[in-house]
């Protein structure tokens, strides 16, 4: 499990999600000025910090490197819900208490990726409540 994203690591990683293509340094830094006085070189380490984590590869173009995600922003969150789940020493009571805490949508996307993860093969499982 990837120990979480720093906030300006998560603010780097978020460009590189949203935008799904190699990026630059430069693009980068561009960007989260709009937000914050930020230097290259400080957008620079972080970046590079990320690839000796393994969360961007990086392609040398010039004296730069392009660099992009490894995996999705998905995943990631798949992964600190995974670790904090199996962090409980009542799962079940765990899961209850998240769930209570969604919203109607978030439930109805819970409920959307049951019946992806259940396939075709039992489609009424998630509403029956049938064990896999």
């Amino acid at each position: 499990m990837p120990r979480p994203l720093g906030e300006l690591e998560d603010s780097v990683m978020t460009r590189v999600w949203k935008w799904n293509r190699p990026v630059t340094v430069r693009e980068v830094l561009e960007d989260l000025q709009q937000e914050r006085s930020i230097a290259y070189t400080t957008v620079m380490t972080v970046l590079d910090n990320l690839h000796q984590k393994g969360w961007v590869r990086r392609e040398a173009e010039g004296r730069a490197y392009r660099y992009e995600a490894v995996s999705t922003r998905a995943a990631y969150a798949a992964a600190l819900m995974n670790e904090a789940w199996s962090q409980s020493d009542n799962p079940a009571a765990a899961l209850v208490a998240f769930f209570g805490m969604m919203s109607a949508e978030q439930r109805e996307a819970l409920s959307d990726a049951m019946r992806i993860v259940q396939g075709p093969e039992n489609p009424g499982a998630v509403e029956r409540g049938a064990e896999r």
